[in-house]
């Protein structure tokens, strides 16, 4: 495996898979968040700024027809050669006579962007005759897409194998890679880990990982009425599964086994809908009226997070303590929020991860303030459970 520090890129064509797939305004198709734009300039500029040019192929969406016009790629172009300062060119396919004419062409200094490579569906089903294609775009391949490391497709995976001497990761996975390991290794403590989000079921195997590190592990979102119920709580039409009770029941037991403080919320925020405008009332978590339903949790619950999050070395947040979409239900996901801030402030070091929370950590404008946020929700996730990254392994191999 190459470094890209020590690769020697004059007059090199580097393909480099980013991870592109950004929100666009329905109406005029222009990106309203740019944050995954922005983590992969330092490789590209890298690249430009060292004799090379660059390919950059990526998805957008989950096209099910072919080549659909709103989840094109040249509706990134604009913003992607303002961030740059350079003027992208748009290639209108990623295979075909007319995109290799056009990566065959490029020069020093110059970026191409090929159209979605999700238009085809070799991408997804990692077709190995499809990943030659694309490797004929470049003299050296850069994996920097993180969001998509889990996936075994044809640009995320396949390709690399066609660059046995010539692959490497691109500066936003690297940091990626050490954030996480730095959570998972790192012997400072205490560890805390806030899990949110709405099921237990999609965060079983991060929990019981978890709890072989962590000191603390502070349950919230949607989930934390499963565990209520577990414990013989009444929950009222809050969400819950009932299929995980036993589940809820076993992590709670094993928490206790394994020494580690799991903090489930004390009161909460009910309402009689699942509404901005719905009539609402803090009651205890256990204690929840029939016909209400939990939104967020209670005043007591988000000073029992601070004092824990404010005292902890090493913080990883991945999920939401309540409905923050609805601005009636974000006061406990805010509370955590500047919690991680504070304790940031005073030198722990904070991990946030997972769309929701990245999602909430850039709408409260804090994210500048923690240490280090993923861009990848489900392969950071799977990177915590010890699962092997197919787009990792790629390079490694």
């Amino acid at each position: 495996m190459q470094k890209i520090d020590k690769y020697d890129f004059n007059g090199k064509r580097a393909l480099i898979r980013v991870d592109f797939n950004v929100p666009l305004d329905k109406e005029t198709f222009e990106v309203t968040d740019d944050t995954r734009i922005r983590a992969a300039v330092p490789t590209i500029k890298h690249v430009l700024n060292n004799g090379g040019s660059v390919v950059l192929m990526s998805h957008l969406g989950r096209p099910t027809e072919g080549g659909e016009p709103r989840f094109s790629l040249k509706h990134i172009i604009k913003r992607t050669s303002e961030l740059l300062g350079v003027e992208v060119i748009f290639a209108g396919d990623c295979v075909g006579e007319g995109a290799f004419e056009i990566t065959s062409k490029i020069k020093p200094g110059q970026v191409v962007m090929l159209e979605n490579v999700r238009f085809y569906k070799q991408e997804t089903t990692g077709t190995e005759s499809f990943a030659e294609m694309l490797s004929r775009h470049g003299d050296v391949y850069i994996n920097d897409a993180f969001g998509t490391a889990h996936r075994a497709h044809a640009s995320t995976t396949v390709v690399a194998k066609f660059f046995p001497n010539d692959k490497m990761f691109g500066y936003l996975i690297e940091s990626e890679i050490k954030s996480v390991s730095k959570v998972l290794e790192s012997d400072e403590k205490p560890l805390t880990a806030i899990v949110g989000g709405a099921k237990v079921s999609s965060k079983i195997t991060i929990i019981e990982r978890l709890l072989d590190k962590v000191d603390h592990l502070i349950v919230g979102g949607g989930m934390a009425y499963t565990f209520v119920k577990a414990m013989g709580g009444k929950v009222g039409n809050s969400l819950v599964e009932d299929d995980f009770l036993t589940v809820a029941k076993e992590i709670i037991a094993k928490a206790k086994s394994k020494g580690v403080d799991l903090y489930i919320p004390v009161d909460t925020l009910a309402a009689d809908s699942f509404s901005n405008e719905a009539a609402t009332q803090l009651v205890r978590i256990d204690e929840i009226p029939d016909g209400w339903m939990g939104l967020d949790v209670g005043p007591d619950t988000m000073e029992d997070c601070a004092k824990i999050i404010e005292t902890s070395k090493l913080i990883l947040w991945n999920g939401p303590m309540g409905v923050f979409e609805l601005e009636n239900f974000q006061k406990g996901t805010i509370a955590v929020a500047e919690a991680i801030v504070r304790a940031t402030e005073k030198g722990a070091f904070s991990l946030i991860g997972g769309g929701d929370s990245v999602a909430a950590i850039n709408k409260f404008g804090l994210a500048d303030k923690v240490s280090y946020v993923s861009t990848g929700g489900g392969a950071m996730l799977e990177y915590l459970e010890g699962k092997e990254l197919p787009g990792i392994k790629a390079i490694l191999d």
